[in-house]
This record gives structure tokens, sequence and C-alpha cells, in this order.
């Protein structure tokens, strides 16, 4: 995989979160039962949203033709993309 792959999915797990951050904020205001909870998942989307721009941050450093698995351990890579595998396929409702 290259790193310009890498940069790719990690461009699309940010979306995606920022959208499930977006739909957490507006459900804040549909109940009062409900809002501490739909505001606190905003603030831990807010959290993956910044590791994910750290990681982005990280990567681009690299040349974008380059073998992410000759940069990171084989381990390091099937743990970040499993991370934002998970990003990637969540919907905003089931953040």
């Amino acid at each position: 995989m290259k790193i310009k792959e890498l940069v790719d999915i990690v461009d699309e797990a940010i979306a995606n979160v920022k959208i499930a951050i977006v739909s957490s904020q507006q459900r804040v205001f549909e109940s009062p039962y409900t809002s501490w909870e739909f505001t606190q998942r905003s603030l831990e989307l807010e959290d993956e949203l910044d590791k994910l721009k750290k990681i982005r941050n990280y990567i681009i450093q690299f040349d974008p033709e380059a073998d992410a698995g000759k940069i990171f351990k084989e381990e390091e890579l099937k743990e970040l993309l499993v991370y934002l595998r998970i990003m990637t396929e969540m919907r905003a409702h089931e953040f």
C-alpha cells in the first residue's frame, strides 16, 4: 500500500467523523433528556477527529509513492488500517 492510498483512507475517515459530529450536535436539541449524551458523544468524536488529523499530518511527511509497509512495522500498519476501517465504515447514527 502506498502512502498516498493511506492518506486517502485517513481523509475518508476524517470526513465520516465530521459528519457524525454534525449529526450528534444536531441531536442535542431533540430532547432535554438526551442532550447531555449527544453533547458528550460530540466531544468524544472531536477527540477522534483530532487523532485522525494527527495521523494524517504524520503520514503526509512521507513520499506519497513510498510503500507504507516499509515505513511502518507490520503490526502498526495492521492496527492503523483496522482503526481506519472502523472509522470509515461506521455511520453517523452508530457513533
